[in-house]
């Protein structure tokens, strides 16, 4: 079969259009086959553009652009709580510079009497709460303690305005913009939001040609903390934070509906914040619950008005999204047309999927920027965009194999591509790629094994397939690397919580997986203290099921196993108690078509087998310890891997453990015999896709229910066989 000719050729495709360039606008809507332009932060739309017959996107982010009034009314400045890094203490009176660690162009201190009355300040050594009598704002950014412990060490939180907005920020620095800086409005108090509300009712009238309001997202940003060093200027980065939603009324809100006060210390946590990748608690899980009914309540109202003028409401799943959690049960109440994600992987997409609106579009990398995240070029003298697109596709590509998504697009400013006209030329041919799977898609269901896999962290159904972050900011945690793995495996999945456990939620999951360093939320932390979590799970697995631990799998302290499941899995690890105790001995065991070749894991020190049935399947070349073990416990099994990385041979190796762990063949029909290709089968219109994951050459060969299919694929292209 041709790609070419069965392509359609227009339509679920985003174009940035820039005013300035109209006719390089135009001709690349009808090479790339769009059907909506949009404008991007720092571009127009002419007249031509929006005359010329397509669907128009205009971005708002409702919370900036409003300088003149935000600064009129600075009160409703979007804040922060932060605090110093530790101080230490001599003989005499210490003065601390609140202010000294942070980006000046982005904090300024909040010293309003009820905003004082939050600041805390804490001696670190003992952990304890000073008494307001026992400091003094001494005004500007001084704080004084008179009378501190010698050689003590002091921290002080307090609550900070915003002032420079961080994507604002951002783009400033990436873009060497000399713009006025823009400020965060905070729709909490009632003067805000009716600003606001007027704002948006009066872009309404006077933008007719708008299609779809693209929110962009809410109304607060994830958490981005400047530093003042330019050595360590990134402090502190995370995407599910509520850290910027914070303010004197917030909290006084809180207080009010919740019967008790937060402090400083509630969102600073000893200078560790309540970053996602911990276990939340109870104050955490009540704030967000607090902040997302907030958000739910006001921007519901926002949606409705653009609803109102004949325009859709689409919300842009990054940059402002906190509060706007899409698998949390406030989400229905935005009455959203739309989600679009930004994606650099193929995880990034499963997010988008699966969320409960008519519209699902991925806004594609590169950016059409000079340079990328990293700061990299990209649209610049020693950038390839051109192969930065097709090693984002490919990580994309497989898993839009297995979900449908409606549109995808680009963002940024269009006339960086006029000098790339290979970049053009393999945008259209992306272009052409996506809207075939998507025919595929809507013709029917792609084929899946019958195999469910239950993903088991603290966040569960919350936040499914994510970490906090894009791949390359939490690249470092195996769960990323499962997560990315399992987007594009012929497998169904679905995220649990520990509650979940210990009440049905395993009804239906042939495979529980779970992955992390001990104490993370990944892992799980103080809640496999809880007994009736071990019982639910170990009899689940003892009547037949199958569980996959990976790194430190239900681990905590103060058992007589380190993992809790531990009985389960066959294997355990030394903190230190065991070092005197004697040690299994084994034989690595080849179970054939188990491990592909090439495949492996990183090892992990201080592991032991708990008994002498444990099967070991590979080990450490250096250390000699396991790092792939089988363990049969009832009717069931414990799978252990000391690591996870993703990637062509790993993918496949994690898919091989999940049929094992569920008592299933290892070779299933509709898979490649390459690790560096993947397929998907169309049952529906008999179409069998075959994708090289590779930058070189591959040959691969699926056994199909008509027989073999033997195909060969350049680097990171794709093939469409008939069946």
């Amino acid at each position: 079969m041709n790609l070419k000719e069965t392509t359609p050729t227009t339509g679920g495709f985003t174009l940035p259009g820039e005013e300035g360039y109209e006719a390089l606008t135009l001709q690349l809507a009808k090479t790339w086959g769009a059907d909506v332009i949009r404008d991007s932060d720092g571009t127009q739309l002419s007249d031509e553009i929006l005359n010329a017959g397509y669907g128009i996107y205009s971005t708002i982010c409702i919370i900036r652009g409003h300088n003149a009034w935000a600064k009129a009314h600075p009160e409703a400045l979007q804040q922060t709580f932060l605090s110093t890094q530790p101080r230490l203490a001599g003989d005499g009176p210490l003065n601390i510079d609140i202010m000294a660690d942070f980006f000046a162009e982005q904090f300024r201190p909040n010293a309003g009497p009820a905003a004082l009355g939050y600041w805390q300040v804490y001696d670190r050594t003992t952990g304890q709460l000073l008494p307001n009598t026992a400091w003094q704002y001494a005004g500007g950014n001084i704080l004084c303690i008179p009378a501190p412990e010698a050689y003590h060490r002091y921290t002080v939180s307090f609550l900070a305005y915003r002032i420079w907005e961080e994507i604002s920020m951002y783009n400033h620095v990436t873009n060497q913009w000399e713009k006025e800086h823009l400020l965060p409005v905070d729709p909490r108090t009632p003067a805000a939001q009716a600003y606001l509300y007027t704002w948006l009712e009066n872009w309404c009238c006077t933008h007719p040609d708008t299609t779809v309001v693209r929110f962009t997202s809410m109304f607060y940003n994830f958490a981005w903390i400047w530093g003042s060093n330019p050595r360590n200027q990134s402090l502190f980065s995370d995407w599910g934070s509520y850290d910027f939603t914070v303010s004197e009324q917030a909290l006084a809100d809180f207080e009010a509906a919740y019967g008790y006060a937060l402090t400083a210390e509630d969102f600073i946590n000893k200078g560790n914040l309540q970053v996602t990748h911990m276990p939340p608690d109870a104050h955490k899980q009540d704030y967000m619950r607090f902040t997302q009914k907030f958000v739910a309540d006001f921007g519901a109202k926002l949606v409705q008005l653009v609803q109102r003028y004949g325009k859709k409401a689409y919300v842009f799943y990054d940059d402002s999204w906190v509060g706007v959690e899409p698998y949390g049960p406030e989400f229905a109440r935005f009455g959203f047309d739309g989600i679009i994600k930004c994606v650099f992987s193929g995880f990034e997409v499963r997010l988008c999927s699966g969320v409960k609106t008519q519209t699902h579009e991925l806004r594609l990398h590169p950016y059409l920027f000079p340079v990328g995240l990293g700061g990299a070029p990209t649209f610049a003298p020693g950038g390839d965009p051109t192969l930065d697109a097709k090693k984002y596709w490919n990580s994309v590509r497989r898993a839009l194999l297995r979900v449908k998504i409606d549109r995808i697009g680009l963002g940024g400013y269009l006339h960086l591509v006029q000098d790339y006209p290979d970049f053009i030329a393999y945008i259209a041919k992306i272009a052409d790629e996506f809207r075939l799977i998507k025919s595929f898609h809507e013709r029917g269901a792609v084929y899946t094994l019958p195999l469910t896999v239950a993903v088991l962290h603290s966040w569960g159904s919350l936040r499914p397939w994510t970490l906090s972050g894009h791949f390359h900011e939490t690249y470092m945690h195996d769960l990323i690397h499962i997560n990315e793995a399992l987007s594009g495996l012929p497998v169904q999945v679905k995220f649990i919580s520990f509650e979940d456990v210990k009440n049905g939620g395993l009804a239906g999951v042939d495979v529980v997986l779970n992955a992390g360093r001990a104490g993370t939320a990944w892992s799980g932390g103080d809640a496999w203290r809880d007994p009736a979590l071990v019982t639910a799970l170990t009899g689940w697995v003892c009547r037949g099921g199958g569980f996959i631990g990976v790194g430190e799998p239900s681990a905590v302290a103060g058992y007589g196993e380190y993992f809790r499941m531990a009985g389960v899995l066959g294997i355990d690890r030394d903190t230190g108690a065991r070092v005197c105790h004697g040690r299994w001995q084994y034989q690595v065991q080849a179970l054939p078509g188990l491990i592909p070749a090439g495949a492996g894991v990183n090892g992990l020190d201080n592991l032991y087998l708990t008994d002498g049935d444990t099967t070991v399947f590979a080990e450490d070349a250096a250390t000699h310890l396991p790092t792939i073990t089988a363990h049969a416990v009832g009717k069931g099994r414990g799978v252990y891997l000391s690591s996870f990385q993703a990637g062509g041979a790993n993918n496949r190796l994690l898919l091989n453990l999940l049929l094992y762990a569920a008592g299933q063949p290892l070779n299933p029909p509709y898979l490649t015999d390459n690790t560096a290709t993947e397929c998907a089968y169309y049952p529906a219109g008999g179409q069998l896709v075959l994708i090289n994951n590779s930058a070189t050459t591959q040959t691969a060969t699926v056994q199909t229910e008509k027989g073999p299919v033997t195909q060969t694929l350049a680097g990171y292209d794709t093939k469409i066989i008939a069946l």
